[in-house]
């Protein structure tokens, strides 16, 4: 006789890590598979030095629902942002490089952006909401992968919008001293 499903844990310790390298190992094979099939462009988009066109679908789509409250006009800081996330992804080192790289392309990837965001379609197509709930999903996921996912994609854009001027009024900061 086999126990009940109420009897039985939901997930135990050892199913929580099977899961985790699991997981963890479709998204590395992913993210390889991307960068061999040529899924994953290096040629950067016009006007960019490092960011390249499929990223910015991604990003003109969270930077706003990141920036919402924060920002006046919103067209012009999230061009903004791009610019200043794209100089300053040009200065990091190249390891941390292939690994923001490695993160786009598991989002910019139609296989692997619907099961781990919940956004089956294009990034241009996703709502506000549906950016805020994939947001969400990945900050208080049970995967530290994910979890560090939404923590390097915030650190990324918050560091590129409050480095421009634009965004010092609203947080009180008068700006630098006069020299």
């Amino acid at each position: 006789m086999h126990p009940s499903l109420t009897e039985t844990p939901a997930l135990s310790r050892r199913g929580l890590l099977k899961f985790s390298l699991g997981a963890t190992a479709f998204l590395a094979t992913a993210g390889l598979g991307a960068s061999l099939t040529g899924c994953s462009s290096s040629v950067s988009a016009n006007g960019f030095v490092v960011l390249r066109d499929g990223d910015l679908l991604f990003l003109r789509a969270l930077i706003p629902v990141m920036l919402d409250g924060a920002a006046g006009e919103m067209p012009a800081a999230v061009d903004g942002t791009l610019k200043s996330l794209d100089y300053s992804l040009d200065h990091v080192s190249p390891e941390m490089l292939k690994l923001t790289r490695q993160l786009f392309d598991v989002l910019g990837m139609a296989v692997t952006r619907g099961p781990l965001t919940g956004i089956w379609g294009s990034w241009e197509n996703a709502s506000p909401e549906a950016m805020r709930h994939f947001l969400e999903r990945w900050e208080n996921s049970s995967l530290s992968l994910l979890r560090m996912g939404h923590s390097s994609l915030q650190q990324m854009v918050m560091m590129a919008w409050y480095t421009r001027a634009e965004s010092w009024a609203h947080c009180g900061y008068p700006g630098p001293p006069k020299v």
